[in-house]
């Protein structure tokens, strides 16, 4: 059976003026129910790929986030850099697979034919945050990132596609959907600080942000089927 993401018809219509840009906002995308719906999902995720701290190339200096996957790619960073790894670093298991709920807001919000291959799943705690950065390490620009926020609100920035362009913030809050596509894939953007206290989704506070990504260039044939996210159910 297909996910039954849209529970809120108002949003699935972009914030005005986001559009041309390319940086499309779906304010309470998921109501509370397929909140609590996703973070079951996302709870038996990290059961099975644990949260770790990334840390920056060369430095080492870790992240103040704690970050999983789930897909058949999995984003990493360490001494060795950024890039796209099969296994979790630590355990050396394959990363679990994307929850159907996720593999549906792709299909509803990405506007892709293909298949996303990695959700990054970040945690913020009180004190986290994501200095302004490009999503590029992948080798389809075509694709969109597709992200949802569960829990705590945050401070999001957002600028152009050079570091020094002019930068807005806004917040996010939890079940808001956010797609990064077009002429916004490449911008700068970060998370300014966590703002506690504002959901009660999570027991222990903080943020989940997830974050698909199609990461290769797809085979002409590898198109994304409702069948298959219905049979994912």
């Amino acid at each position: 059976m297909k996910p039954n993401i849209q529970q809120n018809p108002a949003a699935t219509s972009p914030a005005a003026g986001d559009a041309a840009s390319g940086l499309r906002l779906y304010p309470g995308y998921l109501d509370r129910g397929r909140q609590a719906e996703l973070l079951v999902a996302l709870r038996d995720a990290l059961a099975a790929a644990p949260l770790f701290t990334p840390r920056m190339p060369v430095s080492g200096q870790p992240f103040t986030v704690r970050m999983s996957n789930c897909g058949p790619l999995g984003w990493v960073s360490d001494v060795d850099g950024y890039r796209y790894a099969p296994k979790h670093p630590q355990t050396g298991r394959q990363w679990p697979p994307i929850p159907a709920i996720l593999l549906g807001a792709w299909q509803e919000l990405g506007f892709y034919p293909h298949l996303p291959e990695a959700c990054l799943i970040n945690f913020y705690g009180p004190a986290a945050k994501m200095g302004l950065h490009q999503d590029r390490d992948e080798h389809d620009f075509d694709a969109p990132v597709v992200s949802l926020s569960l829990g705590d609100s945050c401070l999001f920035r957002i600028g152009g596609r050079r570091r020094g362009d002019p930068t807005r913030s806004f917040r996010l809050h939890s079940g808001d959907a956010m797609v990064l596509g077009a002429g916004a894939r490449l911008a700068f953007h970060g998370v300014d600080r966590i703002l506690p206290g504002t959901s009660t989704l999570l027991a222990e506070g903080g943020r989940f942000n997830l974050t698909l990504r199609r990461v290769t260039r797809p085979e002409p044939q590898n198109v994304c089927p409702s069948s298959m996210i219905e049979n994912a159910t």
